[in-house]
């Protein structure tokens, strides 16, 4: 890492590790917030935003329809800017198998961040935002995958780096603290983390995420887990109603600057433009997502009409916004009926339009209801 890069004192130190290599050890929270017009500004739209979505998901009759869908997309964005390549396709498809049959390590990884993200938001009820319950989620994000050999649920106790592939710690882009100062820097930042009242609370959610991935106090999985970070916190905070921000796409989709405005950060000070990059990316998400809500609750009452007189397959629509695939095997385990009776319901949707047959085989035939997977695919 070249200490030459790293020039604003306020943002932290450039400390020589008693290995002899360089690394980052960031500045204490909170840092210095300049609330300039513009900031003010950009605090107020994504506040707005925010507040909309979480309107709409305290007053929406089944709001657990979207959040399985929301939640298996950020499970594959957050994955796929880490390097995974499995689809919303794949995972949902993959879901119709047994859970425990995964065979593809993308798909794992990526059902291992929805099983990981549950288990935060269901643990919240029982236990505050704190290291605790992160490296709880930790031990989940990384059982059993690609780098579950890098102490799942324990923070590291030797160096990480950040840079190119084959890049070393003599030449990687950032090296975060030494795991001796880093122990001081978590205890910082879970002091900040329960800071309540003092800051706005996306500009204190921003601050947390950036700050995390600083320390990068894992060995493996930081990423995912700074991203996961930005709902679990919002939720606790009583700003989102339901688990229905996910900014991983708005993320994928500016990666580079992601990256460049994290690293301005500690080499800089820049806190300014990291502040503006998170908030517009939170105004953006959530217009989306109410945008999103609203095409899907639509459709739902489309298709409810369209099956008002058939009530087995009625019965299968609200599962297809929670899984927009359906098998013979699974519509008979929604209807508790026997397999001929579910493949009949099948036929009722098939036969109006509503599944298209996607294997082409005789048997063990799998449908999809393509408008639902549409829209989860290229609105979320």
């Amino acid at each position: 890492m070249n200490r030459e890069n790293f020039h604003a004192p306020q943002a932290g130190q450039v400390v020589l590790a008693p290995s002899g290599y360089w690394a980052f050890v960031p500045a204490p929270l909170p840092p210095k917030i300049d609330y300039d017009p513009g900031l003010v500004v950009a605090l107020s739209r994504a506040d707005a935003a925010l507040s909309e979505l979480s309107g709409l998901g305290r007053y929406m009759i089944n709001p657990h329809l979207l959040i399985a869908s929301y939640i298996r997309k950020e499970a594959v964005l957050s994955s796929r800017i880490e390097g995974t390549r499995a689809g919303i396709a794949d995972l949902l498809i993959d879901d119709l198998e047994s859970p425990n049959n995964h065979k593809d390590d993308d798909i794992k990884e990526v059902q291992n961040y929805v099983a990981a993200l549950e288990y935060g938001i269901e643990r919240l009820n029982s236990l505050p935002l704190s290291l605790r319950l992160v490296r709880e989620i930790h031990a989940r994000l990384m059982e059993g995958v690609r780098g579950g050999n890098a102490a799942p649920g324990e923070f590291r106790r030797s160096q990480n780096w950040i840079g190119p592939a084959g890049s070393t710690l003599v030449d990687a882009t950032y090296v975060p603290p030494p795991p001796s100062e880093m122990t001081d820097c978590l205890g910082n930042w879970e002091m900040f983390l329960q800071e309540s009242g003092s800051f706005p609370e996306l500009i204190q959610c921003a601050i947390l995420h950036a700050q995390f991935e600083a320390i990068h106090p894992f060995l493996d999985g930081n990423g995912r887990i700074g991203r996961l970070l930005i709902t679990l916190f919002l939720i606790e905070r009583g700003r989102l109603s339901q688990p229905l921000l996910y900014l991983s796409a708005y993320i994928e989709a500016h990666r580079q600057e992601y990256y460049d405005l994290l690293q301005r950060i500690s080499t800089e000070g820049d806190w300014s433009s990291w502040f503006h990059y998170f908030l517009y990316g939170v105004e953006e998400t959530c217009r989306q997502a109410v945008h999103q809500a609203g095409a899907l609750m639509e459709l739902r009452e489309q298709l409810h009409r369209e099956m008002r007189n058939k009530p087995k397959a009625a019965t299968l629509i609200d599962p297809l916004f929670v899984n927009p695939y359906m098998t013979v095997s699974r519509a008979a385990e929604l209807l508790s009926v026997s397999l001929p009776t579910a493949r009949q319901a099948i036929q009722t949707l098939e036969e109006s339009g509503i599944l298209q047959e996607v294997t082409g085989r005789a048997w063990g035939k799998t449908y999809v209801e393509s408008q639902i997977l549409s829209l989860i695919e290229n609105t979320l």
